[in-house]
């Protein structure tokens, strides 16, 4: 039997990825005892008032079909919440809501580049972003993120890498999985690149709200000269600790929502009413939780610095957001797949290795901030004892 290009395209881009957290989950199954440090399921449960919001809205019948934009109230609520963030009008038709930031970012592509098209993004990226982008047929462009400049994309790099063929500049701030916020001067910079070479800017903003103290969140959608240029992505996932809703959205220009909107609505003509009441409740006045988790995340990640920095050779890149630390194990002569499969099976402790980001965390480890602080202290001293003096 035949099957489409695109199978061709995502082979060995998806599960593979996360063998390690896999195998961890399985050894838990079987009965053993594993400090989980993998995956970014945030710590708070979803605040109860959603889900009594999204309960409520059942019970009337909010069960029908939807508008294939979202829901008019969820995307007047958006509006306006990004007309006040990002200090310029945003208007209801410049947003489209659909399930997730993933299938946000997947909308986006689709939309934006196809064969032979070429999109630049930093390395490491995050897990999917590589097959997010082979999906449509358009090439990745791994752009290096280097940790002596606080792994923040340098213009120099980008400028490098742009060719004939390049359509996308993909931004990830605050990113995953480094923890790194671009600067207001880094986006002019790289708008300027943008504007220069004709180039979509695509952002990923999802950690907008778990930025630690002392560092400003800057998107595109706030520098005026870049807002026919620039497409952000965002969900409840992380800011509500809300990931299995799946309510996520995009805002752009009018002209691009209008090309969205066709995909979206044969991919799925509309999202859950009942859900996009409990975004509507959700985005209209700030997460109960978010700040909870900037404090915790923070000071996990002081945490792991503390106990690892400098010690057996590693070392602990601090993050300026979200739920993640980065060890760096090269010192070891060992590749990060190699150290945390290793870690699982000797020490029961389940991290990510770099490799599953790119080859820019090659040697890394990825640690998960939501687990408790004694947890996280005692994978730190394993770890520790198992990379040896």
């Amino acid at each position: 039997m035949r099957y489409s290009a695109v199978h061709e395209r995502l082979s060995g881009l998806g599960s593979a990825k996360w063998a390690v957290h896999r195998l961890a989950r399985e050894m838990k199954a079987q009965g053993t005892a594993i400090i989980e440090l993998t995956i970014g399921e945030p710590d708070s449960p979803t605040p109860p008032e959603m889900i009594e919001t999204a309960r409520a809205a059942m019970r009337p019948g909010r069960l029908g079909y939807s508008d294939g934009r979202g829901e008019p109230g969820l995307r007047r609520a958006l509006a306006e919440r990004y007309s006040t963030r990002r200090g310029r009008e945003i208007d209801p038709d410049q947003i489209i809501c659909l399930p997730g930031t993933q299938t946000c970012l997947y909308a986006i592509f689709r939309t934006l580049v196809e064969n032979g098209d070429e999109v630049l993004l930093g390395d490491p990226m995050y897990a999917t972003y590589e097959g997010l982008i082979r999906q449509t047929g358009a090439v990745p462009v791994p752009v290096a993120l280097r940790p002596e400049h606080g792994f923040r994309l340098q213009v120099a790099d980008l400028e490098a890498a742009i060719t004939e063929r390049t359509r996308v500049i993909f931004l990830n701030t605050p990113h995953n999985p480094t923890g790194a916020v671009l600067t207001r001067q880094d986006i002019a910079a790289i708008g300027a690149l943008a504007q220069k070479h004709d180039l979509w800017l695509v952002s990923d903003e999802v950690y907008e709200d778990l930025v630690f103290p002392g560092v400003t969140f800057t998107s595109p959608l706030e520098l005026p000269e870049l807002a026919e240029r620039s497409v952000s992505a965002a969900s409840i996932s992380k800011s509500h600790a809300a990931p299995g809703f799946r309510s996520g959205w995009v805002v752009g220009p009018k002209e691009f929502t209008e090309r969205l909107l066709p995909l979206s609505e044969v991919m799925l003509f509309g999202s859950q009413p009942f859900l996009a009441d409990m975004t509507e409740l959700a985005v209209s006045k700030p997460s109960p939780i978010a700040a909870g988790m900037v404090e915790r995340f923070a000071r996990r990640a002081g945490l792991v610095a503390d106990m690892l920095d400098g010690k057996g050779g590693l070392r602990v890149h601090r993050p300026e957001a979200g739920m993640f630390a980065l060890v760096d194990v090269r010192a070891t002569g060992l590749s990060g797949q190699d150290f945390a499969l290793a870690l699982l099976r000797e020490r029961h402790v389940a991290v990510m290795p770099g490799e599953s980001f790119g080859a820019g965390l090659s040697g890394w480890l990825r640690l998960s901030l939501t687990q408790p602080d004694e947890d996280i202290a005692e994978a730190c001293r394993q770890i520790l004892d198992f990379a040896g003096p």
